[in-house]
């Protein structure tokens, strides 16, 4: 019970903020014509189920006339069927594209805003593949509740409208025992009760596998996709290490546990279909035999006894639901599940932020200057990188970082960018930051040259005449002619000329504050130094701090900064050949 108030909670936090949203009006509006559409079905149901007994009759009176009006009565039933049958499919799909439209668009900015989808990566949780939770599960989500739900209202009405009819037309059973005669009347409507009740119950125990399963193969699927799609993007390193020999039994592992659970569901799967196709085709010819007797006594004609039938197998499929619908409910509940845990990474990295996890980032109106107070930097692991760091930056300064890989440079940077959540301390952001970073393998998106060199400004912001001078101060004249052609550009730029765009990306921004990680490491040093004096010629009031391994630029900058490692394995900075006073 508590696991289902559980469950019960986290699917309500699922479910309510769309019905609540600024779509609720036209979202009620489809959802209350999808119940109408629902329920005329049944109303047409009931219909049919009338003009089953008269037609049989008709038969078996061999009454030539009634035949044909019956006939045209169906073409006319049919017809209005078909009609709400389309619009019930239409309009279901309406709400379902508008509600996932919704959702997605919601998720994907609590996900993207304050760099939460950063913090859930460093924290490792459980939210694996994003991504797909995203595109995919939104959408099984989405399709899944307005099938259960409508399914399981069309299953309550049918039953509602149907349980009346079956218990007049079965009439009473006698049962002679012992010398009396015990009568229980409408007892169709109880058998058929008996029969649902006996195969829900066995359904939900072959069945319930299948949702811990189901949730699997969702997770499975999902990091075999990403790894081909990470493969992709990295074909050429893997081309040059000649790893795809490692790379096919990454491959064949990720897929044999696709496989392996897949088996367990054809397993599990089979023995509910025995079952469930079992159940169904009893439940064909079990009013039949239950309702025969009074068939053949006289108390019922053949148009009765179909009727019976009729009305016994919508009952009893009314009462069965849960068994026809189990599978869907299985995939539907792990989705639940992994949308639920989506959600949960989310709030609670939220909350994280909200608390201030991690070195506190202040936008300081009052100062010029960058300041770092009392900065300690973790790693995800609890083990504290760099110690006591205390220093400022004025503007227009040149400052270059040194240090061993792995001694926290990059970490600095991205505690005064204020994305890194393990640490103490403080930054205390001047009121003309307006920084740009640049690490060392620059991001790329997916689209067109003019897009990619503009990122993260929109492309319209700059003309072609300012993206062209760009693209050549940078060293890439040979792209000026190219800025609408739509590529995926990580793949088709060298590393250096990946670089290169990143500095261009610098000359059309023109922040105040540049910070370059290592953003000329491809390039040649004579490159590097051209780089560097193209920067200070056009971005003579920004403030430069860079991380670099190579001595040459120490030429470029006013202040050295060496981060260096102590006796107890700590690491402390070294401004201009000083340590910095704590």
């Amino acid at each position: 019970m508590v696991k289902l108030k559980e469950f019960i909670r986290d699917l309500w936090t699922l479910l309510r903020p769309y019905w609540r949203s600024e779509e609720r009006r036209s979202a009620w509006l489809l959802l209350i014509a999808n119940i109408v559409l629902t329920l005329a079905m049944v109303y047409m149901t009931v219909l049919f189920n009338q003009w089953y007994n008269l037609f049989y009759n008709s038969l078996q009176d061999k009454a030539q006339d009634e035949f044909f009006r019956q006939i045209g009565r169906f073409c006319v039933l049919a017809t209005i069927f078909i009609v709400i049958a389309v619009y019930r499919i239409y309009l279901n799909q309406m709400l379902q594209i508008r509600w996932r439209r919704w959702l997605t668009d919601h998720y994907l900015k609590d996900w993207l805003t304050d760099r939460n989808y950063y913090r859930m990566q460093l924290k490792g949780n459980d939210t694996d593949n994003p991504d797909q939770r995203i595109a995919e599960d939104f959408r099984l989500f989405v399709d899944e509740c307005l099938s259960l739900g409508l399914g399981f209202l069309n299953a309550a009405v049918t039953l509602g409208s149907f349980v009346g009819i079956l218990w007049s037309i079965s009439g009473p059973l006698e049962i002679p025992l012992g010398g009396a005669t015990y009568v229980i009347y409408g007892y169709m409507v109880w058998v058929a009760i008996a029969y649902a009740i006996v195969g829900t119950w066995l359904t939900h125990k072959i069945g319930k596998p299948l949702i811990p399963l189901n949730f699997n193969q969702q997770r499975y699927e999902a990091d075999f996709r990403f790894n081909l799609v990470r493969f992709r993007e990295n074909s050429e390193g893997v081309a040059l290490y000649r790893g795809e020999e490692d790379e096919l039994r990454g491959f064949r592992s990720r897929f044999a546990a696709v496989v392996d659970n897949w088996w367990a569901i054809m397993k599990r799967q089979k023995l509910l279909t025995f079952f469930t196709v079992g159940y169904t085709q009893a439940a064909v010819v079990f009013p039949f035999v239950v309702g025969a007797p009074r068939y053949f006594s006289g108390a019922i004609q053949l148009g009765g006894l179909v009727q019976i039938s009729n009305a016994f197998g919508q009952v009893q499929g009314a009462l069965s639901w849960f068994i026809g619908a189990y599978t869907e409910f299985a995939a539907w509940k792990a989705t639940v599940d992994r949308l639920t845990g989506f959600h949960k990474a989310i709030f609670s990295t939220q909350e994280e932020s909200r608390a201030g996890a991690g070195p506190e980032v202040v936008a300081d109106a009052t100062i010029d200057d960058l300041e770092v107070r009392n900065l300690d930097l973790g790693l995800p692991t609890g083990r504290v990188l760099v110690s006591g760091i205390n220093a400022h930056i004025e503007p227009g300064e040149r400052v270059l970082i040194k240090g061993p890989s792995g001694s926290g440079k990059s970490t600095l940077f991205r505690a005064i960018a204020g994305i890194w959540p393990f640490g103490t301390g403080q930054v205390r952001q001047p009121r003309e930051f307006r920084p740009l970073f640049l690490p060392q393998r620059p991001y790329f998106p997916i689209g067109t040259l003019r897009q990619v060199v503009s990122y993260p400004a929109a492309a319209e912001i700059f003309s072609d005449a300012q993206l062209r001078d760009a693209l050549a101060a940078a060293g890439l004249a040979g792209f000026v002619d190219r800025l609408d052609e739509q590529q995926n550009w990580a793949q088709q730029l060298s590393g250096g000329e990946q670089q290169r765009v990143a500095i261009a990306r610098a000359l059309l921004q023109k922040p105040a504050w540049l910070f370059l990680d290592e953003a000329t490491s491809a390039l040649d040093e004579p490159s590097q130094e051209h780089v560097y004096e193209l920067l200070t010629e056009q971005l003579k009031d920004a403030t430069i701090i860079s991380i670099a391994h190579r001595s040459a630029l120490t030429d470029f900058h006013g202040k050295l900064w060496e981060l260096k490692t102590e006796g107890d394995g700590t690491v402390r900075m070294i401004a201009d050949g000083a340590p910095v006073p704590a």
